[in-house]
């Protein structure tokens, strides 16, 4: 079945053209950092970098004198897993962030042991987790690496968590001592490094690693942050997914499906630079670190720090089935149970339909909570559950938008294909029920009924959702082929969305603060500078792109529309905060 009625010009890898050179060849890469003729070279690798293969490929050919594994002079395990333990819960998914640093993971002593083990004569290489903690080098290398890459590596099991032996341990539990603690150290420690880089390493691709100077590393950051710029987006097949993204974005048809997208989630999508036909991937999350008020600007860094609030994904379900019933928690109980600042409001933009699509949202008029909750528990035993007798079941069609406050208990159905717009909290979704299915992996998925009955808001029943979260839609200008559409999201969330309807340019202004936006109707548009501050930037449909507040000013150009044919696109940002005159 095809989807759209033109070629899809989506671009799976959305590379960004740099002036300044990537090393990509192993030996290219050593003669550069030996013709430096550094007594004591540091090499600091993120959590989840592969050290065989380092070791073999860029350490020992290095042919220092004395080689350092700093991972061995750590405390032991039982003492690190110790001050984890209150941050990982029992809970297979669910853990707290963690307050932790680098030196949480070392003795004071370190220093000392250093200079024990090796002599100041000796040419030395210090690597691992934590390398840079020595009191002084010649040379700092940072080998870094994608949250996607490390998921990969997990799922593989290829590598475990930093120092456990843990490699066929469950995926799930992998990932939550990584989110939630050593990712956490290693972005503190990434971020207190940036100008002190030599030479910055790609590592994720074991048998081509990719090398850039520091100092162009940290002047490519600062580049992308004042211009509009694609993310590398990923995707990921479900026990629900559909078909639409095979043929839209351009994906392998041989697959099974493809159930979601993150095209939009700088903290799990990377940048790719291309410099004369070499690409070199780093994490988004670095020039969020790096260069903070000129991507979010100074409003948004000072609510809520170097952190992006903004997501878009993509849920297919087109040929596919429904998403679990789910809810995500509201602000007080994401704080006190997580630590997470604020919580996960979020938002169905329709992209696509059938006659039969549908999202499930809000409680039906006059549900008792209590019977709600224990039908839900009894049906992880029965394996049955009527849906419908708790939960509405709303029709939507093409270009909808379906506003979901946390505490909302909703869910995508089948046949229906999803632009999910949220804030960023995005793994803390309580799911209830889950249509008795195992995984692709051939396990249940979690059920988080315990933390759900805990936040499901039960006022929000079918009159108020049909009042206030099903096309909240109000057209604010009309004018001459541009129409101006405020679509969402609901007062209860921080995030604001606008459509635009235009069939000539469109002028734009980011007013200081970032803008995450997505071409949701129409084969192609120019984004441009009135004042030539960037390149043309060519977006095509279903791609989500992001403008930079410093960028100021822009304008998006149709191209190639037909005759009585428009561009629909979704630009969202965040709402500045309402204030009481006095």
């Amino acid at each position: 079945m095809k989807y759209v009625s033109f070629e899809s010009g989506y671009e799976k890898i959305p590379r960004i053209e740099i002036d300044y050179p990537i090393y990509e060849n192993i030996a290219e890469i050593i003669d550069k950092i030996k013709s430096t003729h550094s007594q004591t070279i540091v090499i600091e690798c993120y959590p989840g970098i592969d050290y065989q293969q380092i070791l073999t490929q860029l350490v020992e050919p290095l042919e220092y004198e004395k080689i350092i594994k700093i991972d061995e002079f750590s405390y032991p395990i039982k003492k690190i897993n110790k001050k984890f333990a209150p941050y990982l819960t029992k809970d297979r998914i669910f853990g707290k962030m963690c307050p932790f640093s680098i030196t949480d993971l070392y003795p004071k002593s370190i220093q000392e042991k250093l200079q024990k083990s090796t002599h100041q004569t000796q040419s030395t290489i210090i690597y691992g987790f934590g390398a840079s903690l020595v009191d002084h080098y010649d040379l700092l290398i940072y080998i870094d690496i994608s949250r996607w890459e490390i998921q990969q590596r997990f799922r593989r099991n290829e590598i475990g968590n930093w120092k456990l032996n843990n490699l066929t341990e469950d995926v799930l539990r992998k990932y939550k001592r990584s989110y939630f603690i050593e990712w956490r150290i290693a972005d503190r420690l990434k971020t207190s490094l940036f100008d002190k880089i030599d030479y910055y390493i790609d590592g994720n691709k074991n048998n081509h690693l990719k090398m850039l100077k520091g100092s162009f590393f940290n002047e490519i950051l600062k580049e992308i942050s004042t211009q509009p710029f694609r993310l590398t987006p990923y995707f990921d097949p479900g026990v629900w997914g559909g078909q639409w993204m095979k043929e839209v974005c351009n994906l392998d048809p041989e697959k099974v499906n493809y159930a979601w997208s993150f095209d939009g989630v700088p903290e799990e999508n990377s940048l790719t630079f291309s410099y004369q036909g070499i690409d070199l991937e780093m994490p988004a999350l670095n020039l969020i670190m790096k260069y903070p008020q000129n991507l979010l600007g100074e409003y948004i860094y000072h609510r809520f720090g170097a952190e992006f609030p903004i997501r878009f994904d993509f849920l297919d379900t087109m040929d596919g089935q429904n998403l679990s019933l789910q809810v995500h928690p509201m602000k007080k109980y994401i704080q006190e149970q997580f630590g997470i600042e604020y919580t996960q409001d979020e938002s169905y933009y329709i992209l696509d339909s059938r006659e039969n699509s549908c999202v499930y949202l809000g409680m039906k008029d006059g549900i008792n909570p209590k019977e709600f909750i224990t039908a839900l528990k009894e049906a992880q035993i029965s394996n049955q559950m009527d849906v419908e007798r708790f939960v509405n079941k709303i029709s939507v069609k093409k270009h909808d938008h379906i506003l979901i406050p946390a505490g909302t208990v909703h869910g995508s159905g089948k046949d229906t294909m999803v632009l999910e717009i949220s804030a960023t909290p995005y793994i803390f979704t309580f799911k209830l029920w889950d249509w008795n299915r195992l995984d692709l992996d051939g396990k249940p998925r979690p059920i988080n009924i315990d933390h759900g009955s805990k936040v499901i808001q039960f006022q929000r029943d079918t009159k108020w959702i049909s009042k206030e979260l099903v096309n909240r839609i109000e057209v604010l200008s009309n004018d001459g082929g541009v129409i101006e559409e405020r679509t969402g999201l609901h007062d209860l969330e921080f995030i604001e969305t606008r459509r635009y309807w235009f069939d000539k340019v469109i002028v734009l202004h980011t007013r200081d603060t970032v803008h995450v936006s997505n071409l949701v109707e129409g084969q192609q548009a120019i984004v441009e500078s009135p004042i030539h501050a960037f390149d043309p930037f060519e977006i095509h449909y279903a791609e989500t792109f992001i403008v930079p507040a410093a960028v100021g000013e822009y304008t998006i150009r149709p191209f190639g529309v037909s005759e009585g044919k428009t561009i629909g696109l979704i630009n969202a940002y965040v709402r500045p905060i309402k204030t009481t005159p006095k």
